[in-house]
């Protein structure tokens, strides 16, 4: 049977997938270490967004399946909570090792299923592979707090993890978001049922079949290492709308946390869902609609390339991406100017932004630069797309000027469109930015020290980045405000969402 990981090379894979008997690739869950067929016999089709073919079929899991997937990861659970730190992370570092020996493979792939440049692809796969070695280098070095009371009684706090965890990843960076919650998940000693998103399930399948050979070429056991890997529906509008696969998995009383990364919609399903089960750890990181603030104190040019990387890297679908500029008046004629050609020159479909993911994230998309004519002049750049695409989901880089009160402005478009509007006054601009029902990241920029902390400090955002976006440390908390999440994660965070913690008493006598 062909296999996506016998083709390492972009022009490998183009060609397999261009030849006329290509069937699509069927892909199985995962399950203890093992291909498993799903009890459905329901699939869901995945389309390559460059070309919009059908390039994989993906088992729609049933409750039962998830059932078997628990059950092992329970299974596996007591001897994997038990495996000292220093052997947990030697497995970590090996899949590192894995994914690191692999790169080429797995960026072709992720670039494939997901529409995203290959270069974007490699960025995303090299930060898979760090997450791997800074969780297994975490927990060989963490400490804990101990003190003594007043009547000489030791106290000192205890960590454990907590059991199997539900890990779901969205579909904008599959590999590198789904290895942000195995890596942290298997360090502190927990076990998974992970489901990436149906629509670009091939890199988590690559990962973990690849992982699986590679430790079975070393001759392990494979232990209680790796559990179950179950990928199944999971869209926002369905998932949780009476779909029993994603119902049985957040649900399940054995699964004892959610490490959710989505839609906010999904999000509140998913606190609904687990409302009654007050010990399950849940942490959400949601959707956003994120501001960029140009004061006019700025090196234009500088200011025009942050904002423009902010607004389209990965063709606009990042959670933290700037989709709303606001410039200081004194600057902003100059700043638009700048601001289209710099995206014009550098921004060019096909070679440095991507496809959409989906017909339906596309339709989605157009729907709302349809909307966007009813507001005269409003296109700086770009159009509305085709109704019916031809040959893959492409969207060019989009910059429109609409009034505050537009839907434009107020929802998450998740794609390569941008707003620029004026601002007068800080406090103007520290309202309007925080005029939104999201608080992911903001990006200020300004050359003015003081107000880099007096307005930074103002903003509704989890992450702000002063001067720069997309810095990321491993151990600095990750999540949003408001509908943009619940908890957060990251070091010593993504610790705190994995273990219980317990306080002992020790008397000295």
């Amino acid at each position: 049977m062909i296999q996506p990981w016998d083709y390492a090379s972009i022009e490998a894979a183009e060609s397999l997938l261009q030849q006329s008997s290509f069937e699509p690739f069927q892909l199985q869950n995962l399950i203890n270490g093992a291909q498993t067929p799903s009890t459905s016999n329901e699939w869901l089709d995945s389309s390559n967004p460059k070309t919009g073919q059908i390039f994989a079929r993906v088992p729609n899991s049933s409750a039962q399946d998830i059932e078997n997937a628990v059950q092992a990861a329970e299974s596996a659970f007591a001897s994997w909570s038990q495996t000292p730190p220093s052997k947990r992370a030697a497995h970590l570092n090996r899949i590192a090792t894995l994914i690191e020996e692999r790169r080429g493979l797995f960026a072709v792939w992720e670039s494939i299923d997901q529409g995203k440049t290959l270069a974007r692809a490699r960025v995303e796969i090299d930060r898979a592979i760090s997450n791997f070695r800074y969780f297994a280098a975490y927990i060989q070095e963490q400490k804990t707090a101990a003190r003594w009371t007043d009547d000489n009684v030791l106290t000192y706090e205890h960590r454990s993890p907590i059991g199997v965890f539900a890990l779901i990843s969205p579909w904008n960076m599959p590999l590198y978001l789904l290895t942000w919650k195995i890596a942290p998940c298997l360090a502190f000693g927990c076990t998974a049922v992970a489901k990436p998103s149906e629509v670009t399930s091939l890199s988590a399948y690559c990962k973990f079949s690849v992982a699986i050979l590679g430790y079975r070429s070393l001759g392990s056991t494979w232990e209680g290492y790796y559990r179950c890997w179950t990928p199944a529906r999971c869209s926002e509008s369905r998932l949780w709308g009476g779909n029993l696969t994603g119902s049985a998995l957040v649900r399940h009383p054995r699964v004892r946390g959610v490490s959710f990364t989505g839609g906010t919609a999904t999000g509140i399903q998913i606190r609904r869902d687990t409302i009654e089960d007050i010990g399950k750890h849940v942490s959400l990181e949601l959707g956003g609609k994120n501001p960029t603030l140009v004061f006019e104190d700025v090196d234009l040019d500088a200011a025009v390339a942050t904002a423009a990387r902010a607004a389209f890297e990965n063709q606009g679908e990042i959670c933290l991406c700037g989709s709303r500029i606001y410039v200081q008046r004194s600057i902003y004629d100059a700043f638009l100017s700048r601001f289209v050609a710099h995206v014009q020159e550098h921004y060019v479909l096909g070679r440095t932004v991507g496809a959409v993911v989906s017909l339906a994230h596309y339709r989605k998309i157009r729907s709302y630069l349809s909307l966007a004519t009813q507001y005269p002049d409003s296109f700086k750049l770009g159009s509305v797309p085709p109704e019916t695409p031809d040959g893959g989901y492409w969207i060019e880089p989009t910059i429109l000027t609409v009034p505050d009160d537009s839907p434009i402005m107020k929802d998450e478009i998740f794609g390569p469109v941008v707003t620029v509007s004026s601002f007068d006054t800080e406090e103007e601009v520290i309202a309007r930015a925080n005029d939104s029902q999201y608080g992911l990241s903001s990006i200020l920029l300004t050359r003015d020290g003081a107000r880099m902390r007096r307005v930074g400090e103002r903003l509704d955002a989890g992450m702000v980045w002063v001067n720069c976006w997309l810095v990321r440390e491993l151990g600095t908390p990750f999540g949003g405000m408001k509908a943009s999440g619940t908890g957060r994660e990251g070091g010593d965070y993504s610790r705190d969402v994995f273990t219980n913690v317990r306080t002992l008493h020790i008397p000295s006598v």
